[in-house]
């Protein structure tokens, strides 16, 4: 069979590896507004949580009996766990329990769920080296940043594709990170991407299983290795990212270059950070809101008929399993979503424990969801009606699901889903001490302190 050996087309393409390098290396600690200061705050308060509350799950604790085979050097905290592991490895398992509930953030633009990958690989080589808050903070805009400003350029075409983006990107954020943490000069950084742009990791086929939220995992510790690598002089193509047979070509058919570099240092993506309310995919939110709004309307399950549910064609292509059999195929149903937000008015983590998804009551609800697409309706978006059993209809149009930029959780919300998600493992005492240290990060001397209240 004869091989297509025709080598894709440059298309102009900038020098983008070189321009983001030269931007993570030389950008002023705190060149940005206090808006985007406390979004970074925002944003590794709501990851620490999530990593905290899922380290107990079982893919915690075969990721780390996996990782003892290795016989690391303890380095570096696992959150919510009392010992330590080698930083890699500490990288890799945060990022594994960080998106176990699926109730991390999301960059609504890409649907990439940034400080997974990037704020695991920052945090273990913080701790590792002693570093201050601040550097932690600098480093987690500016790797948040590179990933998804080059989530931006290849989705959604890359998505459609068939990779997971969060993996695929969160590699390069994390050694952007990384690179900055470790003081590396533009050369040295523009390596680090270069390694990382060769480890894209995650395919949306394993969604709902283990294999999801080890995406993120293994993309903070390939961009913390790539960091790693260059920083003792390891090489890489100096256009990995941009040329024809680079990063950006292999993996999508699309290319928008100016993605990558407009509005750099002045527009920061962190910004554009939303945060979950429901521990689901974000498709679903908007279903659980509305939901939710027809509890708070006097809705109750066992006058239910039947539930009418119009989405875009988007929410059941992601989360279309009708009979999911455990909870994490209940994350990708939006028929198990609607039932929770009916029968809990809410849809955290509990609402997906395996026996709530199996409880025959809610199989019963949700076999009463009919689904039908709707395109002209937004993926933001849902158009939900119960039908009783006494023939009344009551019906509620959501446009922007709480949690959205639209409509975003207050800082309040934030620290109550991190004390649900922590106190558990942690207890109250010590989970309020380090809410507060989380919102202090930025004035931290040594984030050790800080990861001191992470272990249990």
């Amino acid at each position: 069979m004869a091989r297509n050996t025709q080598v894709p087309a440059d298309h102009d393409a900038p020098p983008i590896t070189k321009i983001l390098a030269e931007y993570v290396s030389g950008f002023a600690s705190r060149g940005w507004n206090d808006a985007v200061d406390h979004e970074a705050h925002r944003t590794f308060l709501n990851w620490l949580g999530c990593a905290v509350g899922a380290s107990r799950h079982e893919a915690a604790d075969a990721a780390l009996a996996a990782v003892a085979e290795l016989q690391p050097a303890p380095q570096a905290t696992v959150a919510g766990r009392s010992g330590k592991v080698d930083m890699a490895s500490a990288a890799l398992v945060n990022g594994i329990t960080s998106h176990t509930f699926d109730f991390d953030d999301t960059h609504l633009k890409t649907i990439i769920h940034p400080a997974g990958p990037v704020a695991s690989a920052l945090l273990a080589l913080a701790e590792h080296k002693g570093m201050s808050g601040r550097e932690v903070v600098d480093a987690l805009v500016l790797g948040i940043d590179v990933a998804c400003r080059l989530g931006n350029l290849v989705y959604p075409e890359h998505y459609d594709r068939g990779w997971h983006i969060t993996g695929t990107t969160g590699m390069l954020g994390a050694a952007a990170g990384c690179a900055r943490l470790l003081k590396l000069d533009a050369q040295q950084t523009q390596m680090a991407l270069g390694i990382a742009a060769s480890q894209p990791v995650g395919l949306r086929e394993q969604f709902g299983t283990m294999t999801k939220p080890f995406h993120p995992g293994a993309a903070a510790r390939a961009g913390l290795m790539s960091a790693l690598l260059a920083a003792k002089g390891f090489t890489s193509s100096p256009r990995a990212l941009e040329a024809p047979r680079g990063w950006a070509q292999v993996v999508s058919t699309k290319a928008a270059w100016n993605e990558a570099t407009d509005e750099l240092g002045q527009r920061f993506e962190i910004s554009f950070n939303s945060y979950k309310p429901f521990a689901c995919g974000i498709v679903i939110h908007p279903s659980i809101d509305a939901c939710v709004q027809l509890r708070e309307q006097g809705v109750r399950a066992e006058e239910v008929e039947r539930i009418e549910l119009r989405v875009h064609s988007l929410v059941l292509e992601l989360t279309g399993k009708k009979e999911p059999a455990d909870g994490l195929q209940g994350k990708f149903s939006v028929y198990h979503g609607c039932a929770a937000g009916l029968v809990f008015g809410r849809a955290g983590e509990d609402e997906y424990h395996d026996d709530i998804v199996n409880r025959p009551d809610m199989v019963e609800l949700r076999r009463k969801v009919v689904a039908t697409v709707d395109n002209g309706i937004d993926e933001a978006s849902a158009d939900v009606t119960a039908c009783l059993k006494d023939g009344r209809k009551v019906h509620v149009f959501v446009e922007h699901a709480i949690g959205s930029l639209q409509k975003p959780m207050t800082d309040a919300m934030l620290e109550a889903k991190f004390a649900q998600l922590a106190e558990p493992v942690l207890g109250a005492g010590k989970t309020r001490q380090l809410i507060a240290a989380c919102w202090g990060l930025g004035n931290a001397a040594d984030v050790r302190e800080l990861v001191a209240l992470a272990r249990p």
